[in-house]
C-alpha cells in the first residue's frame, strides 16, 4: 500500500467519521449521548495535542492538562465578566497558548533535558491543581466569578449563538461544535506537519544533533510546536467547559495520566490515533462504570490492563498496527489476483 494511498484512506476515514458524528449522531442520540459525546470530543482534542508535541515534535509533556485547565478557568471567568462568550473563548484560547510560550521558552531556552522536561510540566499542573482547590473562599473571586474551590465553577457560562446573547445553545449544538472544533484542529495539525516547519520539527525530534548542524534552532522549533500544541489543548478546555463545568479535575494527575494512555494505545507518532485511542478508553470507562451500578471492577485498573497489553501486544498502538495488518490483507489479494507486489517489476511480455 503506497504513502499516497494509506493517506488517502486516512483522510477517507476522518472524512466518514465526521460526517457519522455531525450528521448521523445527532439524528438519533439522546440528551445524555449528546452530552458525552462533547466531553469524549474534548479529551479527544487534549489527546491531540499531546499527539502532535510528543509524537511529531518529540517532547513529552506529563502535564497538558495545565493548558486544558486553564483555558477552562479562562473562559469561564471572562465568560461571566464580559458576557461574551466567544471573546471569552479566544481569550482562553490566546492564554494558553502564551503560557506555553512562556513555560517553553524557559525550559527549552534553559536546555532542559527530556525527562525534567516532564517532570517540569507535571509539576506545573499540579500546582495549578492544588492552587484551585483552595480558592473556595469570597476573597478568591474574579468580577462575577467565584473560583468556587474543589467545587469549580458550576454557572460556567454557555456558548451563545453569534450575535444573539441572550440564545444559549443547545447540547445538540455544543456536540456540533466540540466535533467541529476536533476535526479543524485535526486538519490544523495536518497542515502544520505538511510544511517546512512541520518536516523541520519532525528531523529534529529524529536526530536533533544534525538538525543543529544543518543550522536549524531546535529551541525555535519545540517552542513553536509546544506552543501551538498549549492552544490546541486550550481549545479542547473551552469545549470541556461548555460541555460540563470547570473544576479543578481538569488539572489532576488522572487526566494527565490519561491523555498520555490514549496516546499509547491509540498509535504514537500518528494524529489519528490518540482520537481512536481516546473515544475507546473513554466509551470502555462508561461501559465499566455502568456494569453493576460501577461496582463490578474499577475502570481505573482496566485501563492499566489495556494499556499493559498494548505495550506487550500492539507496540505501535491500535491505529498502526490496523494499518499494517490492512497492509498485508491488501498484499495478499493482490498475490491471489495475480498482481505483481508494489514495487516489483512487470514481466517483459507483460509490459505495454
Amino acid at each position: 500500500m503506497t504513502v499516497s494511498l494509506r493517506s488517502a484512506l486516512g483522510f477517507a476515514a476522518i472524512a466518514a467519521a465526521a460526517f457519522y458524528a455531525l450528521v448521523v449522531v445527532p439524528q438519533g442520540g439522546d440528551l445524555t449521548t449528546m452530552i458525552n459525546g462533547s466531553i469524549y470530543a474534548s479529551y479527544a482534542i487534549l489527546a491531540l495535542s499531546l499527539a502532535l508535541i510528543w509524537g511529531y515534535g518529540g517532547v513529552l509533556s506529563f502535564g497538558q492538562a495545565a493548558f486544558f485547565g486553564l483555558a477552562g478557568y479562562v473562559y469561564a471567568v471572562a465568560g461571566l465578566n464580559l458576557g461574551d462568550t466567544a471573546l471569552a473563548a479566544l481569550i482562553a484560547v490566546a492564554s494558553a497558548a502564551a503560557f506555553a510560550a512562556l513555560l517553553g521558552y524557559f525550559m527549552f531556552w534553559g536546555r532542559v533535558s527530556d525527562v525534567y522536561l516532564g517532570v517540569i510540566t507535571l509539576t506545573v499542573s499540579l500546582i495549578l491543581y492544588r492552587f484551585i482547590n483552595q480558592t473556595a473562599g469570597e476573597e478568591w473571586t474574579i468580577g462575577a466569578a467565584p473560583l468556587g474551590g474543589f467545587n469549580g465553577i458550576p454557572s460556567t457560562p454557555i456558548m451563545t449563538a453569534l450575535g444573539k446573547p441572550d440564545e444559549t445553545l443547545m447540547p445538540e449544538q455544543i456536540y456540533a461544535l466540540s466535533v467541529g472544533a476536533l476535526v479543524v484542529c485535526y486538519l490544523i495539525c495536518r497542515l502544520v506537519i505538511a510544511t517546512r516547519f512541520g518536516r523541520a520539527v519532525v528531523a529534529i525530534r529524529e536526530n536533533p544533533v544534525r538538525a543543529e548542524l544543518l543550522g536549524y534552532d531546535t529551541r525555535f522549533y519545540k517552542l513553536g510546536i509546544f506552543t501551538l500544541g498549549g492552544a490546541i489543548a486550550g481549545v479542547g478546555g473551552v469545549a470541556f467547559a461548555n460541555s460540563v463545568f470547570v473544576s479543578p479535575t481538569m488539572f489532576n494527575l488522572q487526566t494527565n495520566g490519561q491523555v498520555i494512555i490514549w496516546v499509547i494505545v491509540g498509535g504514537l507518532g500518528t494524529l489519528a490515533g490518540p482520537v481512536i485511542g481516546c473515544f475507546a478508553m473513554l466509551s470502555l470507562s462508561t461501559w465499566l462504570g455502568s456494569l453493576d451500578g460501577g461496582g463490578w471492577t474499577d475502570p481505573n485498573l482496566v485501563m492499566g490492563v489495556v494499556l499493559t497489553f498494548c505495550v506487550v501486544a500492539l507496540r505501535k498502538g491500535l491505529l498502526p498496527t490496523a494499518l499494517g495488518l490492512g497492509e498485508r490483507l491488501f498484499a495478499v489479494a493482490r498475490e491471489r489476483m495475480g498482481a505483481p507486489k508494489l514495487g516489483e517489476p512487470r514481466a517483459a511480455e507483460d509490459r505495454p
